[in-house]
């Protein structure tokens, strides 16, 4: 029996990508691990509510409660997500080269672990070949993108720490 599992998909992958990059404005570049988290949330919309949350972030835990359902999918679990998580970084790293290669995102700061996008209309115009979001998916990439993009990456309370996807007690503060 073969199993399609869209996570381990190049070109899945750079479709998510595109999706996340769209977010990120001209003269600003995210951290490469950031990105990486927001596409394992946009992979695994569910797992969203694994994020801790601090007492000061009701708004998120009201958000994410009313606009992520928990689904039990049998198709899509994760049972581990730091595994899941590594395994898709390969995926996720070539998809960048990809676009990279294409002059959509700056190949010189994606070795220095920071995307950065060089032409906008571009992946303006490879986005709008693409069909519209589902619910989930949109409110995945606002949360993402929009509240948890203020935490920092590093420290206790911070955005490594919070998804427990990547090592973040040898981090500076």
């Amino acid at each position: 029996m073969i199993v399609y599992n869209q996570a381990f998909d190049y070109y899945h992958a750079i479709y998510r990508m595109i999706r996340l990059l769209t977010h990120v404005k001209k003269d600003n570049f995210v951290e490469l691990d950031r990105l990486r988290i927001r596409d394992f949330y946009l992979l695994f919309p569910e797992q969203i509510h694994t994020i801790t949350l601090k007492e000061g972030d009701k708004d998120i835990k009201e958000l994410r409660a009313r606009f992520v359902k928990q689904r039990n999918n049998p198709y899509n679990q994760v049972f581990d997500n730091k595994k899941v998580f590594e395994k898709l970084r390969p995926y996720q790293l070539t998809a960048l080269q990809c676009l990279a290669s294409y002059g959509i995102i700056n190949k010189d700061l994606l070795k220095e672990g920071r995307v950065s996008i060089i032409s906008q209309e571009v992946l303006k115009d490879y986005e709008g070949r693409f069909e519209d979001l589902s619910f989930t998916e949109q409110n995945i990439i606002t949360m993402m993108v929009y509240h948890f993009s203020s935490i920092s990456m590093f420290g206790t309370d911070g955005l490594k720490s919070r998804t427990k996807l990547m090592v973040s007690k040898y981090d500076y503060q």
